[in-house]
Formats: structure tokens, sequence, C-alpha cells
């Protein structure tokens, strides 16, 4: 038995939450006509249009943390990407919606498309393709608004205007609520130079909560495996895992399951598997408590209501302070990580200045080095002085 289109309307309407985005209640595309008819639900369709767009592939070459392939590093094929990064979101963002009665497919398309307008070289990549702008941008003819780059605003610019695969319309022709979430993404990494004051649908608050969930987990995974980071000190200046309160009841909670005596790479995937596990948890009754307190019924309720209603607890956000201030100091800002930083900061500047050189403008500039990976960057900047 196969469902028409109607039926699976039906059918999402009547499992989520009256203040869930249901596809009955999408606000629509700017595009109607000219799209292919079938039996996917919209954000379906947002999901799959993502997935299969071009800048979405390049997220593949992107940094993470890491450049995937830096020398001297070893288990360098298994650092996070860009790419690998966004899916594990898409998948905490997914298992939030469900256990929330909100709508997995639209949380999954924001999440999937949250970082298609990040550069190569991760956010030092975006710092300095930021201070290009700043310096450069109003030489050029720009706004002080457009003398900038933000890659939150860059993703909504490819899904808009850059991707080009209709013949009558340029971008992928996303729903409002997808855009919107894009619009809106915020994290302790993101800052678009504007304050939210009008939240966006609980599907896209809680990309913003899995999208930290899933680097703070998973650049753990990737410190520890650098050899960055340690579980354990060998001396008494030396800050470490076990001195992190969220690490400590991660690891209490693998012990309590499988024991003391586990290998270490054992260790390390239950336990980064456990605080993912316990966040998550944190977010859904935390979450659960503030849409009751603040007697959230429907979508409009939502939407009128001045602060975010996915959330950590107050605990787990001193929690998670703790273990961000703890990555910052010893790893994102470590000499090997920063080492990088540099190089790729360095690589971008000079492309920058070289394509401006050439006459060509600033704003196809930022594009084009903005849609690079890591490794097209660098041939691109090794063939210019030679």
């Amino acid at each position: 038995m196969t469902f028409s289109f109607s039926q699976l309307l039906e059918a999402e309407d009547a499992r989520l939450k009256k203040y869930a985005v249901s596809s009955l209640r999408s606000q629509g595309r700017i595009h109607e006509k000219g799209t292919k008819k079938d039996n996917r639900l919209p954000f379906q369709k947002d999901r799959d249009r993502v997935m299969h767009c071009r800048a979405f592939r390049r997220l593949q070459g992107k940094t993470q943390v890491f450049v995937v392939h830096g020398e001297g590093l070893d288990h360098g094929d298994h650092f996070r990407t860009r790419l690998t990064h966004s899916i594990e979101v898409a998948q905490i963002s997914r298992d939030l919606a469900r256990a929330m009665g909100l709508n997995e497919d639209l949380s999954e398309a924001i999440a999937l498309a949250h970082d298609l307008g990040h550069t190569p070289f991760g956010h030092a990549g975006q710092d300095e393709l930021n201070e290009l702008m700043k310096k450069y941008g109003p030489e050029n003819g720009l706004t002080e608004e457009n003398s900038h780059f933000e890659h939150n605003e860059q993703s909504l610019r490819i899904v808009d205007k850059l991707e080009n695969i209709y013949p009558t319309f340029r971008g992928l022709n996303l729903s409002h609520e997808v855009r919107e979430g894009l619009m809106k993404h915020q994290t302790s990494w993101d800052n678009a130079g504007k304050e939210i004051t009008a939240r966006p649908a609980l599907e896209a608050q809680i990309v913003n909560l899995a999208d930290e969930i899933a680097y703070n987990a998973h650049d753990i995974d990737d410190g520890l495996r650098a050899g960055i980071l340690k579980l354990d000190s060998s001396s008494i200046n030396e800050k470490c895992l076990a001195d992190i309160e969220l690490w400590q009841r991660a690891l209490e909670s693998v012990q309590n399951e499988y024991g003391t005596s586990l290998s270490e790479r054992h260790l390390i995937s239950r336990t980064v598997s456990s605080v993912i596990s316990i966040m998550i948890t944190d977010v859904i009754t935390h979450s659960q408590k503030l849409l009751q307190e603040n007697s959230i019924q429907t979508l409009e309720d939502v939407y009128a209501h001045p602060k975010p209603l996915i959330s950590f607890s107050p605990e787990m956000l001193q929690l998670n302070a703790n273990l961000k201030s703890y990555l910052a100091k010893e790893f994102y800002f470590s000499p090997p990580v920063q080492a990088f930083a540099n190089e790729g900061q360095k690589t971008i500047k000079n492309l920058f200045e070289h394509y401006l050189s050439s006459g060509k403008d600033i704003i196809e500039i930022k594009d084009y080095i903005a849609g690079m990976t890591d490794d097209f960057a660098r041939k691109e900047a090794l063939s210019i002085t030679n």
C-alpha cells in the first residue's frame, strides 16, 4: 500500500505537537510553480535539495578544526570535516525533534544547510575573510552593512542566489522555515552582526543546540585522537578532561555500565557518546519545562515568545561553559591548531588581495573564496606565486 500526498500531510500533522511546524502550516516557497510534484513532503524536499547541491559536497574538503590531511598528525583521515560535522548535527537534531514531537524533516534540512556558507580553514578562515571585507569593502563602494563576512548569511546567500540548478530562477527554492532557520542560526561561535529579537520555530532552535552538542563532543574526540587533549594529567599544572565535570559524569555512566577495565579506544568512544546523551536528555527535559511554564500551545505562541524555548538547564549551561572554556584553551588555541589556522588565514589573505588587484569584483571574490575547499585554496595560492 502506498500513501497519497494528502495522506502523508495528514499523518504528519496528526503526530506533531500543535506548536510544531507541520507541512500544512508552512509559509511556502518564493517560487511555487515549476517544481516537480511527487510524494515528498516540503521539508523532505528541502533536505534533498541541500544534500544534492554542490556547496554541500564541497563541505567534505573544508576544515572543522583540523586540516584533514595535516602533516605530522596521525589518523588525519578520521578528523571531522564540515561535512561530517553537518551530518552529526542533523542526527542530533532529528533525535531532539522526534523526542519533542517536532518536525524532524525541518530540523534535518536546517542542520544539513547550516554550514554551507563556511569558508575553508574553519573559523579562522571566516575571521580572516571578514577582516578583509571590512578593510577593502568601503574602498570598493560597499556599504558598511555589506562590508563583512558571516557564514550564516553566506549559507542563506548560497541557497537563495549562488546555487544554479533551475532554468527559471536562482537558488534552491527552499521553504521559508528552512531559510529562516539559516538566517537566525546562533551558537557561541556564530554572530551575524545583529541581535535576534524574533525567535524562529522550535525546529530551528533545536539545530542551534544540536550544533553545540555535536562540536563539543566531536572536538573532544578529535583533540584526543590528535594527542592534544589528555584524559589524565601528568603534572599538577596540566589541565585534562579528568578536571571537567561533564566529562566525569559521562565517564562515571560508562564505567557503571561497562566496568573500569575498558581499553582506551572503547572508553573514549563510549564516554563521548555519553556526553552527547547527557546533553540531549538535558535539552529535552528543560525545554519541555520551558514550554509548559510559558504556556506554549501553538506555533504562534512560539514566534511571539521573546526568548529561546529550546535550551540547556542552568546547570548544564554552566557545565557546557566550563567544557567550552577548556576546549578553547587546550585545543582551539593550542600551538598545532593555531599553526593550521595561521596558514589558512595567510592563504585567504593572499588570494583575496591577488584577485582584488586583478580587478575582480569584491563580492565575487568573497563568494569565490568562501566556496573553496582547503586543498583548492592552497593550490590556487600556490599558482599565483609561481
